[in-house]
């Protein structure tokens, strides 16, 4: 049997999108050349925009019971303590109006759970020694301790971290730039209760030389700690990668310089992580692809490494298997496959540019030894503290900052894949939008749309006196949804990523079976059908 997907690296992004391309029909092997999980945890968060991707993967709710998804921050500003909620923001388009923290190893328990559950098991000790394009296929050798084997494949997806053997092998340029500034990461007991009354949320402590956090999300003792700090060399140059132990003087010191009030009972473990933003000149060469830290690189502020690529993934995943799909019953043009092949990177390479000055930006504010950053964060921003709450209390400003932060205004408009069908239809969502969550009534039930959308394929939502679809544009990867609750004539085709594919506002069965054809989710062209 002929694989169709290749999946290197087991991290998050490679799980997600081992189960993304199963879960659409494709077979796949995901390979990791360690031979255990890497331990421990470096991502400690989950954006709302995640949960949703994750979903109909039906993996979200697993996730969630391992989260805090009511977290709270004091945010130590000088002498003064602020307390801050993480969660119930206004956000009423999404079922997750909050930010989850949980550990990178949790997540990705739940995910290889969900691939054992669909007989996909994860291929630990398997190195990727070399990939190419071989045109009609892709071909990979790979080194286990059974030894040496050539593997043929459709397609390879290099998920397999910054030092990316995939990226190595396609040829594909990164620009990149290091940071001046590393962190440093440990997890800890304290003895102290920190001094303040909210003593379990994280605690972040603003100074001129970075910030502090404090995260109760050990994995070898109670804390977590992040914190910034000037580079000088001794990390080394893996980036991304944690380096060497930092000893517990320097970290007492790091603690004592930020205002932290607390001694450091136990050090399970620490190290110095050097750090460097990067993107891929390409996320495609052929039939190999990148997604995650082997196509982009940020700094840790805001939370997007785990973020970004588990929507990488996701965004490829649907792809990947329709286009096998579409070779498996002998579709012949090639160039519908490049098109929907190549909106991958013309849709998530522009979103991590975006991503990448957002970060780049905010690890300024947070991390930059320059006298800018450092008044900033020493002088301005404990004079400022005491309007910190009443700008909190703008709801929607801060529920703004959080679309922005978790990519919930991230669009494809300028897809391939983004059609808009005659006449538009008024009102709905842009054909490239996410769309939004919202009340409605499926057979007479007043029930949540992302709950109905919770599953694989394509979702066709018809208004209430839409003309049925032509016969052609039903199958497999199509599900068929009427909104008795929203009249009109209009037609809303939602990608498996959730993002709208094609609208029209009144019956165009020809836009829409051009669309289904491109998309991959129908074998036939309009003219074939």
């Amino acid at each position: 049997m002929t694989t169709d997907l290749l999946v290197v690296g087991a991290g998050p992004t490679g799980l997600t999108l081992a189960l993304e391309a199963h879960d659409h029909g494709a077979r796949v092997r995901i390979v990791e050349r360690r031979p255990e999980p890497f331990r421990p945890s470096r991502a400690l968060i989950l954006h709302p925009r995640t949960l949703e991707v994750l979903r109909p993967l039906g993996v979200t709710d697993r996730v969630l019971e391992r989260s805090d998804t009511a977290p709270t921050a004091v945010l130590r500003l000088g002498s003064r303590a602020v307390e801050t909620r993480l969660a119930d923001f206004a956000l009423p388009g999404t079922a997750y109006p909050h930010l989850s923290l949980v550990r990178q190893t949790d997540v990705e328990e739940v995910l290889t759970r969900a691939l054992a559950d669909r007989g996909v098991r994860v291929e630990r000790g398997t190195a990727l020694v070399s990939a190419r394009d071989a045109d009609r296929n892709a071909s990979a050798v790979l080194r286990s301790p059974q030894g040496t084997e050539e593997f043929p494949c459709l397609f390879v997806a290099g998920c397999d971290g910054p030092a990316s053997t995939v990226r190595s092998c396609a040829g594909i340029g990164w620009h990149d730039r290091p940071y001046a500034v590393e962190v440093v990461l440990a997890d800890l007991d304290l003895t102290s209760d920190l001094g303040h009354p909210n003593s379990s949320g994280a605690q972040v402590f603003a100074g001129r030389d970075g910030l502090v956090f404090l995260f109760p999300l050990g994995e070898q003792a109670a804390w977590r700690l992040l914190a910034t700090r000037a580079a000088d060399g001794r990390a080394g140059r893996d980036f991304g990668q944690p380096g060497p132990a930092v000893p517990r003087a320097e970290l007492q010191r790091l603690l004592n310089d930020a205002g932290v009030r607390a001694r450091i009972e136990r050090l399970a473990w620490s190290a110095r992580v050097p750090l460097r933003c990067g993107l891929a000149r390409r996320f495609r060469e052929g039939r190999l692809f990148l997604a995650g830290d082997a196509a982009h690189n940020y700094s840790p502020a805001t939370g997007q490494g785990m973020n970004a690529g588990i929507q990488d993934a996701v965004n490829l995943g649907w792809k990947l298997a329709f286009a096998a799909g579409r070779t498996e019953v002998g579709f012949r043009s090639g160039h519908g496959n490049d098109v929907l092949l190549d909106s991958y990177e013309q849709e998530r390479r522009a979103a991590a540019h975006r991503r990448l000055l957002l970060t780049h930006v905010a690890f300024w504010a947070e991390a930059s030894t320059g006298r800018i950053p450092g008044w900033l964060r020493g002088v301005a921003a404990p004079y400022m503290s005491p309007a910190v709450p009443a700008l909190m209390a703008q709801r929607r400003l801060v529920a703004e900052a959080i679309r922005v932060i978790s990519q919930l205004r991230v669009n494809y408009r300028n897809s391939p894949l983004a059609v808009q069908g005659t006449p538009p239809l008024r009102g709905a969502p842009r054909p490239g939008d996410r769309l939004p969550d919202a009340t409605v009534a499926v057979g007479g039930t007043p029930q949540r749309l992302h709950r109905l959308l919770a599953g694989p394929g394509v979702h066709l939502l018809l208004q209430r006196d839409a003309d049925a679809p032509p016969e052609a544009a039903t199958g497999s990867h199509v599900t068929v949804l009427r909104l008795a609750n929203s009249p009109g004539r209009g037609v809303v085709a939602v990608r498996p990523d959730g993002h709208v594919g094609f609208q029209c506002g009144a019956s165009d069965p020809t836009g829409l079976l051009g669309w289904l054809a491109l998309a991959g989710a129908t074998a036939s062209s309009p003219a074939q059908a």
